[in-house]
């Protein structure tokens, strides 16, 4: 019997350090250039953390990394200014935990919190033709998903089968990858050995699970929505010319993922 609750310890042990933080034993950065317009579009940049171990991988953006670290290490708090808000904000605020089996997602949308998950099903055509990235010699792959054509370039010299956003199941670490429109590129910039356990990886456990389409409809709804003016603007015309922007926004709206498989 006391055997049996030592294991039902452990168990728990485990499933709240999972929820909490991930063991941290390689990290990749990567550098994303993007478009977030389909017409009269600006090229625009971000950077972001991929951390590893040998069975699993966690994402997220290097803004909210950096800020969720302050944190927890009592720097910044939940009711800070919004002249430090603004400074770590970021159009891609999601973690995206992956596994061989499945990827793990948790976005805020309108100050709320939402999680989702997905069957880990990506496929690859691998190809014949390879190139150099920095000292690492690279394959050529392509899948087409989230309604896009993707080019892959990875390595076989890192073997870690994991990649930026929920790119992975490659035989080696994604370097480079794109769409065939370009309008979304992730390149890595650095990689380094780690060993620590990141507390900081997760910060909303607590997350309302939904469904991924229920996602789709949530962020096209947020960017026309009429009470992000409301709420700080009294007069009629100015309204009426942001509304007009925001619904034109939407209309031309390019996000990474055009479907949600």
């Amino acid at each position: 019997m006391k055997i049996f609750f030592i294991l039902i310890f452990v168990f728990l042990t485990i499933i709240i350090k999972a929820q909490i933080g991930f063991d941290v034993v390689y990290e990749a950065d990567y550098k994303l250039t993007y478009k977030d317009q389909i017409t009269n579009a600006t090229t625009q940049e971000d950077a972001f953390a991929l951390l590893m171990n040998t069975k699993e991988s966690y994402y997220k953006n290097m803004k909210k990394y950096i800020m969720d670290s302050l944190k927890l290490e009592k720097k910044v708090s939940e009711k800070s200014d919004l002249g430090i808000g603004m400074k770590y904000s970021t159009d891609f605020p999601e973690y995206i935990g992956t596994t061989i089996g499945k990827i793990y997602i948790t976005t805020p949308i309108s100050n709320k919190i939402f999680k989702y998950e997905e069957i880990n099903n990506i496929n690859w055509d691998l190809s014949n033709e390879f190139k150099i990235i920095g000292k690492y010699k690279c394959q050529k792959a392509m899948t087409k998903k989230y309604g896009r054509t993707w080019i892959a370039w990875f390595t076989e010299e890192i073997p870690f089968p994991f990649g930026p956003y929920k790119f992975n199941k490659l035989p080696g670490l994604i370097l480079e990858v794109y769409d065939d429109k370009k309008d979304y590129i992730f390149s890595m910039y650095s990689f380094k050995k780690r060993k620590y356990f990141a507390k900081s990886a997760n910060m909303e456990p607590k997350a309302t699970l939904v469904n991924k389409s229920k996602i789709f409809d949530y962020q096209r709804r947020e960017i026309a929505d009429p009470n992000t003016y409301n709420k700080l603007i009294d007069d009629p015309e100015t309204l009426r010319f942001l509304m007009k922007k925001a619904q034109e926004r939407a209309k031309n709206y390019n996000p990474i993922e055009l479907s949600p498989n």
